[in-house]
């Protein structure tokens, strides 16, 4: 067995190796695909980490520390009526304006504490696929049909592949019911209510704080995303209420922490991503100070962290090597290949826009402006629904980390299954509209 592991790490050596020797730098198409992988992993890091993932963290965090098992087993368990379980799964999903990448944590935490295989996935794909502001938009920039197809599409999608993948591990499920059968009930540390709003507060600063600027200067979403940060802000104090007087963190700790904020905030106004950070770097060292559940919690934060980041930088880099950067750069794969793939209502084609959904990253968001520059060139309405369904939902950093949390075979079994759902109503709509 030792011999076998130092003929992997002796396999690696060899192939880095060989890679390095035959790199072809001086292909024009080479250097421009390493730049653009480079290039997405910069505006990865500068545009959603400290705003999407570190909240994401913190509250899979709060989910692992926080949220009894119990609760999570009553309502997303796997002995829990169907009906429930999906309909909170769909729910907790779609109030969620996040990424494919930064649903991941918060989907680790509720599987973590015991919810069914089923209810889980349908919570991890509604997350990216079904936020209400992504429909919205797409309903109005995209056109009303393609706006109510989407979200028809998601809603069953959510469900229809949470049923499939529980059908197929039925018998893992069954043991982890069994399990959770002798589970004693937990002390109740606070009342539900009180951890309730605490976790309102950290979602609806993730969600403020992520809200994208929408195609209008009018109106009552323009109206939210120009005064987000005041909205950021005025949780921001309720969070700092909650720690105080929820969490019972040390009150001088988090009076400082909060002045340090403000300050930074008038000081920075025009960069809130300063004051942000402050912010988290704070509450970062407040809890590392402190004892018991707060401790905990960052704990488990740091451990969702350690195990998700290096697998999702790796997944940013080919994915922005593979198929470009954010500003439309190429790819090892042109743009143009994909774009005269996808003009028609072919099975091909459909398949095909299912499959590049699949594996590229799209932020929250950012698959309504691409989709609609790849309309302007052509691009057939199927395949357009198609890559909806799958690409919010998916990409190849979420599917390495999904790897790691669920194994590769359930995750190739759920990759597969959003591509056939995807290509299957990319068909349909095609063929009526």
């Amino acid at each position: 067995m030792v011999w076998k592991e130092e003929y992997k790490s002796l396999l690696w050596i060899i192939g880095f190796f060989l890679f390095a020797y035959f790199m072809p730098i001086e292909n024009e198409s080479f250097s421009a695909a390493i730049i653009a992988a480079l290039d997405l992993a910069k505006w990865y890091a500068q545009e959603h980490v400290i705003l999407c993932l570190i909240p994401a963290f913190f509250i899979a965090g709060v989910i692992a520390v926080s949220v009894s098992q119990n609760v999570v087993i009553k309502y997303l368990g796997g002995k829990t009526k169907k009906w429930i379980a999906y309909s909170v799964a769909s729910v907790s999903g779609a109030i969620l304006a996040v990424c494919s990448c930064t649903i991941l944590p918060l989907f680790s935490g509720i599987h973590k504490r015991g919810a069914g295989l089923g209810p889980a996935i349908a919570f991890l794909y509604s997350g990216p696929a079904i936020n209400i502001l992504s429909i919205i938009l797409t309903a109005r920039i995209l056109g009303l049909e393609l706006g109510i197809a989407r979200i028809i599409g998601a809603v069953i999608f959510s469900v229809v592949i949470g049923l499939v993948m529980n059908f197929i591990y039925r018998r893992d499920e069954k043991d982890r019911q069994n399990a959770q059968i002798a589970l004693p009930e937990p002390d109740v540390m606070r009342p539900h209510w009180q951890t309730a709003f605490h976790f309102f507060v950290l979602v609806a600063i993730l969600v403020f704080a992520n809200w994208g600027k929408p195609d209008t200067t009018e109106g009552f979403w323009y109206f939210i995303f120009d005064y987000k940060w005041i909205f950021v802000g005025s949780f921001g104090i309720l969070f700092s209420l909650s720690l105080a007087f929820i969490l019972k963190l040390n009150k001088i700790y988090v009076g400082i922490g909060s002045i340090l904020v403000f300050v930074s905030a008038i000081i920075w106004y025009s960069q809130p991503l300063i004051p942000f950070t402050v912010a988290v770097v704070i509450l970062t060292l407040i809890l590392s100070l402190s004892k018991g559940e707060p401790n905990e919690w960052l704990g488990n934060t740091w451990s969702f962290i350690k195990q998700i980041m290096p697998l999702l930088g790796a997944g940013v880099l080919t994915a922005g090597f593979l198929l470009g950067s954010a500003d439309n750069d190429n790819g090892i794969i042109p743009n143009e290949w994909i774009t005269n793939l996808v003009g028609a209502n072919s099975l091909f084609s459909i398949f095909f826009a299912s499959i590049v959904g699949a594996f590229m990253y799209f932020a929250t968001l950012t698959e309504i402006p691409i989709l609609q520059g790849l309309i302007s060139s052509g691009m057939g309405k199927g395949p357009a629904l198609a890559l909806l369904l799958a690409g919010p939902a998916l990409s190849l950093p979420n599917m390495l980390v999904l790897r790691g949390v669920i194994g590769i075979q359930k995750t190739i079994v759920y990759v597969v299954l959003v591509v056939i759902m995807a290509t299957i109503s990319g068909l349909a709509y095609g063929a009526f509209f």
